[in-house]
């Protein structure tokens, strides 16, 4: 449902969008509380005194309201590009708006380009240290369970993947309802601790934050690199936007998502206030004896919905980045017959999940993987804001005071949260860096190969108007039916149509010379699919047009061409493709080993056939070789 819809809809259907959102985009957030309070206090830099727990509290308080509150529920979901959030549509936004400054917008499609490789190794971290920190919980509950906590969370890991391939259609109508309990289990174990020491809520005041850093400076940026975990997930609010719309989200945030991590983190504070030793695991110890096991379990659904959250969004962002030309063409499955954002992406699923175990393995338990974590997602905050800047300053023409007002703010905020992060480089921090730099180096490669290839392309065209006035002074033999030839670039002549006239020597009764163009907004209707021209002698130029979130269907595009005397019968309709071979060559193009590298990505990439959804006994494929 859009974003607008979600605004107009009944309070039943609303109240099922807000359930909805539990599950899905608070669900990382919401198991912050794992790990968190527990994480500042676990490396020894800050004492666990009253002083430095209600400082901490405050920080806590204060960051969620910032970052959280004001940040994302306020100033970026106002960000929408037609419904839909995330990265990808912010990248679209910013790039559209200073598309006037081409050294600017290319400036900003590499800082975009950057924050979603990096998403990429958040995306290893997070389902790692949060089923990681919920199973060990049993530590808790039963010590001698020690040396099962790592084959579990890996148990548990291997099985989310391994079901990805069947969609969670099935169960996800559960995951609102589970994450519900959840909220409300936070609040359950948070209160009666809060109740007992009432004097714990006067961390609310931001005096204490300010107090924290005053009275002990170094000692509270080294706390920032931990406090930020309880944020984790802020991104999701926006990049789930499309699926349940504005209102459903800032709903599920203010009346029940902040409540209860407040609740429970001041349950938790106060519980180390009277109890100090408890720091090893304050979540865990909070709760009764008999009530440990329960929530063990409860606690791993929890973190598991979360993490299948994150996968999702993974799959998702990889379709958009490869309509928008980020990525190569993969294979990608629908999992559900109604819902088209349900999809599955064999390629991706598999290479987090080698990295996740990888990250599990070596890292060994959610306290050693929290020196990992946060880096990348200060990162995304960071250049989340500043793509925000150029949005609202080009795109929405605010004026310049209010739009540095607005995004310093929140500038400041986000870089002092990554410089305090940084700390933790060497610790750990390095692993989702690594995997960023290595799907930016990708993403950079495949798009400038791309370019490369293009042009090399447009350079060795022949006009298609010339090129057909040419063939028709002696036209060939005619045979019935119907071609359709694909082509990269509109008004250059195929290589599939030279190749068949050269070998095969006859031209079908009727020729459509279409181009799919894939545009940076998230949908397209149909109304605007198709631009038709006419070129003579019963051939036509057609421009298909599909934003980067529809799926890209040309035999399904076609149809609307019916009426409009074009005949396109299924059985007497071949589609025409050229299949490029890329050849590396020493040049002014890339480094030699990254032109390799996209030489071996495009000939391992999806067939074009598949990915246009065309039908696969009506597919001619003539190959030619490309230098780039």
């Amino acid at each position: 449902m859009s974003t607008a819809s979600s605004s107009q809809a009944s309070p039943r259907a609303l109240a099922g969008l807000t359930l909805g959102a539990l599950g899905v985009v608070y669900g990382d957030i919401g198991t912050s509380p794992l790990y968190a309070l527990k994480e500042v206090f676990h490396a020894g830099h800050v004492p666990a005194t009253p002083d430095n727990i209600l400082g901490v509290l405050s920080l806590i308080f204060w960051t969620m309201t910032i970052v959280v509150s004001l940040k994302y529920v306020l100033l970026i979901l106002r960000a929408d590009n037609n419904g839909e959030g995330g990265l990808i549509a912010m990248l679209a936004l910013a790039t559209h708006a200073v598309r006037e400054r081409p050294q600017l917008r290319d400036t900003l499609m590499v800082v975009g380009l950057f924050g979603t490789a990096v998403f990429y190794g958040d995306g290893v971290i997070t389902p790692a240290i949060s089923v990681l920190s919920a199973v060990e919980g049993l530590e808790v509950a039963a010590p001698q369970l020690h040396n099962v906590v790592l084959p579990i969370t890996l148990v548990v890991l291997t099985g989310l993947f391994a079901v990805q391939r069947f969609g969670t259609g099935g169960i996800g109508k559960f995951f609102g309802p589970i994450t519900l309990v959840w909220f409300i289990v936070l609040i359950a174990l948070g209160l009666p601790h809060v109740l007992s020491n009432p004097a714990v809520l006067v961390a609310l005041s931001p005096t204490y934050a300010v107090g924290f850093f005053v009275d002990n400076p170094l000692v509270a940026f080294i706390a920032l690199g931990a406090v930020v975990l309880c944020v984790t997930g802020g991104e999701a609010l926006y990049a789930d936007m499309g699926h349940f719309g504005k209102l459903p989200i800032r709903l599920a945030w203010y009346g029940l998502v902040m409540p209860a991590l407040v609740v429970n983190y001041f349950g938790q504070g106060a519980m180390l206030l009277a109890e100090p030793a408890h720091v090893e695991n304050p979540f865990y110890l909070m709760a009764p004896q008999w009530a440990r096991l329960p929530l063990v379990f409860l606690s791993t659904a929890a973190t598991v919905i979360a993490s299948q959250a994150l996968i999702s969004a993974a799959f998702s962002v990889t379709k958009q980045a490869i309509q928008l030309g980020i990525l190569p063409r993969m294979a990608i499955k629908h999992t559900s017959v109604r819902d088209t954002g349900q999809i599955y992406v064999p390629f991706i699923n598999w290479g987090l999940y080698v990295f996740i175990v990888l990250a599990v393995a070596l890292f060994k338990s959610s306290s050693n993987l929290a020196s990992a974590y946060g880096i990348a997602v200060t990162l995304d905050m960071t250049i989340t804001t500043v793509m925000t800047f150029y949005v609202i300053r080009y795109g929405w023409r605010y004026p310049l005071w209010l739009c540095l007002a607005a995004t310093g703010f929140f500038f400041v905020i986000d870089i002092t949260f990554f410089a305090s992060n940084m700390l933790k480089l060497f610790g750990g921090g390095w692993f989702p860096l690594v995997i960023g730099m290595g799907m930016f180096t990708l993403m950079l490669t495949w798009k400038q190969g791309r370019a490369l290839m293009s042009e090399r392309l447009r350079h060795d065209a022949i006009d298609l108007k010339s090129f057909l006035e040419a063939v028709f002074i002696s036209p060939p033999t005619r045979v019935e039916g119907t071609a359709v030839f694909l082509a990269a670039e509109a008004g250059i002549t195929p290589n599939a149509l030279l190749h068949n006239l050269k070998h095969n020597k006859v031209l079908h009764e009727h020729n459509l010379f279409v181009t799919v163009r894939h545009h940076d907004i998230p949908w397209i209707g149909f109304e605007q699919r198709i631009q038709m021209e006419p070129l003579g002698h019963d051939c036509w130029q057609v421009m298909l047009n599909f934003g980067f979130k529809n799926d890209p269907d040309v035999p399904e595009a076609l149809k609307l061409l019916e009426g409009r005397g074009v005949p396109l019968d299924e059985m007497d309709t071949s589609y025409f493709l050229s299949r490029d071979i890329v050849i590396p060559t020493f040049g002014d193009g890339m480094a030699m080993w990254r032109e390799k590298l996209f030489a071996n990505m495009h000939r391992n990439s999806a067939a074009a056939a598949d990915f246009l959804n065309l039908p696969s006994n009506r597919i001619v494929e003539l190959g030619a070789k490309v230098e780039i």
